[in-house]
């Protein structure tokens, strides 16, 4: 029955904040009034129609403290640093083969950066996986399904060619798994996917690496070898300490 509950809660409650998010754009400029800050305005949005996911974790489990539920009870300064470990292909890389890009303004690049990663791990991760996968009989796979593709269409705005659209759908949807299985395997500490997830952004961002998420192939190298670090090194550090793998084929479905 809890399982059964957990399951339409987690897709009420995130239906109802799809629903406002299609307000962004409303509720961001009526801010912009009151606030005369972009920046400001951008993050009070996100929390505005972010309530039905603080709500829908409380009913959930009204027995844990909301942000612990969602993963971010954790001290954010060590996962930082690890995440910037697994970023280094990308933003050395980045420095070294890219020229920086010139239009970009730091408020833009706050947003597109630390607010985007940090909204999209806490909706996504947080949340739509994170609390199926806790509380029900769904294992990682069935678990992530519906919320990296919702994910990855999200990013289906960059192109309106059919086959980069292709490319970005499977970009984004893998990278919905990886921000996943790190938040598992480090404990559902959320900063983990967080940092890493606004790192990356921040190296795209930064260096003129490509106008969309697909990118070309030395972007992607330099994507791919992030990726393998993140992978290898939480595999590595759960080795050393004697500690197992949570994903495995037994929870994939």
């Amino acid at each position: 029955k809890h399982s059964n509950k957990t399951i339409i809660l987690t897709i009420v409650f995130f239906a109802v904040y799809l629903i406002l998010k299609q307000y962004f754009s409303t509720i961001k400029e009526n801010l912009d009034l009151l606030t005369r800050n972009g920046l400001l305005s951008y993050i009070l949005t996100y929390f505005i129609i972010g309530i039905p996911i603080f709500i829908g974790t409380y009913f959930i489990n009204p027995k844990l403290n909301v942000l612990s539920n969602l993963g971010l009870n954790h001290n954010p300064v060590r996962p930082f640093f690890i995440a910037l470990l697994f970023s280094l292909p990308m933003l050395v890389g980045g420095l070294i083969f890219f020229e920086l890009n010139q239009d970009i303004s730091v408020p833009n690049l706050i947003a597109g950066t630390i607010i985007v990663g940090f909204v999209e791990e806490l909706f996504y991760r947080g949340f739509l996986f994170g609390q199926l996968f806790k509380y029900t009989k769904l294992g990682f796979i069935s678990s992530l399904i519906l919320g990296a593709i919702i994910f990855a269409s999200g990013h289906l705005y960059q192109s309106q060619d059919s086959s980069e659209l292709i490319g970005i759908f499977f970009v984004t949807f893998m990278g919905a798994i990886l921000f996943a299985w790190l938040y598992v395997e480090w404990n559902y500490n959320l900063w983990i996917p967080i940092f890493l997830h606004s790192l990356m952004n921040l190296a795209w961002h930064l260096f003129e690496m490509d106008k969309t998420a697909l990118g070309g192939i030395l972007p992607n190298v330099l994507r791919g070898f992030t990726i393998l670090s993140a992978i290898i090194f939480t595999i590595v550090y759960k080795r050393k300490r004697d500690k197992e793998l949570v994903i495995t084929k037994e929870k994939l479905i």
